[in-house]
C-alpha cells in the first residue's frame, strides 16, 4: 500500500510533463488509449467481483459448502460445477476454497469443480464479457458453455484418475475467520482487490504494448491460421494471469484477432495461468499441480476450441 500511495504521488507530481511526453509520441498516445480504455471500462466489474468475493468470504463458509454437496460423485461435479454460477468471486479466491472442502472432507472432484467453475461463470464475469464484446451475445454463451464444460470434464477425470496422496500440503489455518464478518469482508475485500488491481495493470499495459510493438503483418499472419492464433492466445493467457472479472477487456481490445483465438483466451486464463499454478503448489501440493495444471490447459483449449467452431464461427 505503501509503494502505491508513492507511486500515485509520484505520477501526479510528474502529470504535466507525462502529458506532454504522451502527447507529442503518437505510439504512447496510442498505447495509453488503449490502456485507459481496458482499465476504466474494467475497473466497476472488478469493484463489484470484490465486493462480492468479500461478502462470500464473511458469509459462506467452506463448511457450509461442503455440507450443501451431494455424496454421490456425478451429482456433486454436476452441483459444484452449476453453483459456481451463484458463488462469483476471483479465482484467487476459489483455490482456498477448494482446498478446505478437501479438507473437509467433501467429494475431491466437486472441489475441483467448483475450483475452475466459480471464476469462469458467474455473473460479474459474464456481465462484463457482454459489455467487452456488445452485439456478440454468442461470445458470452461460449464462454460460458466452454468454462462449464471444461470445469465438468476436469472434476470427472479427477474423479476417474486422481490419487487422494497427490494432496501434500495441509490447509492453513485462517486466521481471519476468528474476527467479526465485517473484518473478514474487509481483509478479503483489500486482498483481492490489491491482487487483482495488479493483474489488470499489468494485463492492460501488456495489451497496450501489443497494438505498438508487435508489427501489423503478424496479426495479418495470426488472423489467417487459426491454429496458430489459438496457441498464442493460450499462451497469452497463461502468461498475463489476468483475472477473470477484467480478461474480457483485454481480449476485446486484441480485435484484429478472430473471435475463437479470444475465446480460447477467455476460457484458459481463469481455468490455469502462472498465479494460480503457484497458489495450486501452495494450497494442494507440487504433485497436484504438475498432473492438474497442465491437463487443465488442453482440456480448456480443446474445448474452448470445439465449442467457437459451434457457437461464434470462424470469425
Amino acid at each position: 500500500m505503501h509503494v502505491l500511495v508513492a507511486v500515485v504521488v509520484g505520477l501526479a507530481l510528474a502529470g504535466s510533463f507525462l502529458r506532454s511526453f504522451v502527447a507529442g509520441t503518437p505510439d504512447i498516445a496510442t498505447a495509453a488509449t488503449v490502456f485507459c480504455g481496458i482499465f476504466v471500462q474494467a475497473i466497476p466489474f472488478l469493484a463489484l467481483g470484490i465486493l462480492v468475493s468479500g461478502a462470500v468470504a464473511a458469509y459462506v463458509t467452506p463448511d457450509r459448502l461442503a455440507r450443501w454437496l451431494p455424496r454421490r460423485p456425478s451429482a456433486a461435479i454436476l452441483a459444484a460445477g452449476v453453483g459456481g454460477a451463484a458463488l462469483p468471486g476471483c479465482e484467487c479466491g476459489s483455490v482456498p476454497i477448494a482446498r478446505r472442502l478437501f479438507g473437509e472432507g467433501a467429494v475431491g472432484a466437486a472441489a475441483l469443480t467448483f475450483m475452475l467453475a466459480a471464476p469462469a461463470i458467474n455473473p460479474v464475469v459474464l456481465v462484463s464479457t457482454a459489455v467487452a464484446f456488445p452485439g456478440e451475445p454468442r461470445m458470452v454463451a461460449a464462454r460460458c458453455a466452454a468454462s462449464l464444460l471444461t470445469a465438468l470434464i476436469m472434476g470427472a477425470l479427477w474423479a476417474r484418475f486422481g490419487q487422494p496422496r497427490w494432496i501434500t500440503r495441509r490447509m492453513p489455518h485462517l486466521h481471519g475467520h476468528d474476527g467479526s464478518r465485517w473484518t473478514v469482508f474487509t481483509e478479503a475485500a483489500r486482498h483481492d482487490f490489491l491482487q487483482a488491481s495488479s493483474y489488470l495493470v499489468i494485463g492492460a499495459a501488456a495489451a497496450a504494448a501489443l497494438h505498438i510493438v508487435v508489427p501489423e503483418w503478424v496479426y495479418d499472419h495470426l488472423a489467417g491460421q487459426l491454429l496458430l492464433g489459438i496457441a498464442v492466445m493460450a499462451l497469452l493467457a497463461v502468461i498475463l494471469a489476468l483475472c477473470s472479472e477484467a480478461d474480457a477487456f483485454v481480449a476485446a481490445s486484441l480485435s484484429m484477432l478472430p473471435l475463437i483465438p479470444r475465446l480460447v483466451f477467455l476460457v484458459v486464463g481463469p481455468a490455469i495461468d502462472i498465479k494460480l499454478f503457484a497458489m495450486q503448489v501452495g494450497m494442494f501440493g507440487r504433485a497436484f499441480a504438475v498432473r492438474f495444471a497442465p491437463v487443465t490447459f488442453v482440456v480448456a483449449v480443446v474445448v474452448a476450441t470445439g465449442v467457437g467452431l459451434l457457437v461464434v464461427g470462424n470469425r
